[in-house]
């Protein structure tokens, strides 16, 4: 049995609470269990230097953990970001811009914000699926006020870990489990299912085609039913 007593094809409890902060024009408050991720969306009518011209718009994610998000006191990343938070963000950004449409934002760019209040493993994808309730909200609200003619989103995107654990593939792990499995994977997949990204590691031996099968599976219905919450959160 797992530390948490779950069975390995169960989530965490999921939970997405919108609108969190006045000022930003889209926020989320994304729980997997433990690990919490504020993350917020920020609307700028321009856009970077080397877009100028291609009449399209910019997603783009700034990553980064609070000083006591963790057991022990993290520093804070006053000069530039580490090289995991670099990575991270840029992770982040990717999964956001590959479900959108960007000629259809033309001349505006959203920054999304993913700070860790709380982190029990599983923060960058926690960071992907409250990024898009963000950028959703960010979206509506340019749709709204007339800034955008048509809706550049193109579908939902969310982002699940699996690990194999004790031998076994097992769905969205806690630190527990994370610290002492023999492969880390995380997944980010769209609502048709598509994959957008797959980060895996053997952290111990290699692992086999079938046991990658059978993490893809999980993902799949992971992340089908965190779309499913996220539909619920942003009442689509």
């Amino acid at each position: 049995m797992r530390p948490a007593n779950r069975p390995n094809n169960q989530l965490r409890n999921i939970e997405f609470i919108t609108d969190i902060n006045p000022y930003a024009e889209g926020s989320c408050l994304v729980k997997y269990g433990n690990t919490h991720v504020l993350c917020t969306a920020t609307v700028e009518e321009k856009i970077p230097a080397w877009l100028k011209g291609q009449q399209k718009g910019w997603i783009t994610a700034e990553y980064a953990m609070l000083p006591r998000s963790a057991q022990t006191r993290i520093p804070r990343e006053t000069k530039k970001p580490s090289g995991r938070s670099q990575e991270i963000q840029r992770l982040i950004g990717r999964s956001l811009r590959a479900v959108v449409a960007l000629e259809k934002m033309p001349e505006i760019s959203i920054l999304i914000d993913c700070d860790v209040l709380q982190a029990d493993g599983g923060t960058r994808v926690a960071s992907i699926s409250g990024g898009f309730i963000a950028l959703h909200r960010a979206v509506s609200k340019l749709l709204s006020e007339k800034k955008l003619a048509e809706n550049p989103i193109c579908e939902f995107v969310a982002a699940v870990s699996c690990d194999i654990c004790n031998g076994e593939p097992v769905l969205d792990v806690d630190y527990a489990e994370d610290s002492t499995s023999q492969v880390d994977m995380n997944f980010v997949m769209t609502e048709s299912g598509n994959l957008v990204e797959i980060q895996g590691t053997a952290e111990g031996a290699p692992f086999t085609e079938q046991q990658f099968a059978q993490m893809l599976e999980l993902g799949k219905q992971g992340i089908k039913t965190i779309i499913a919450k996220q539909k619920e959160a942003l009442q689509c």
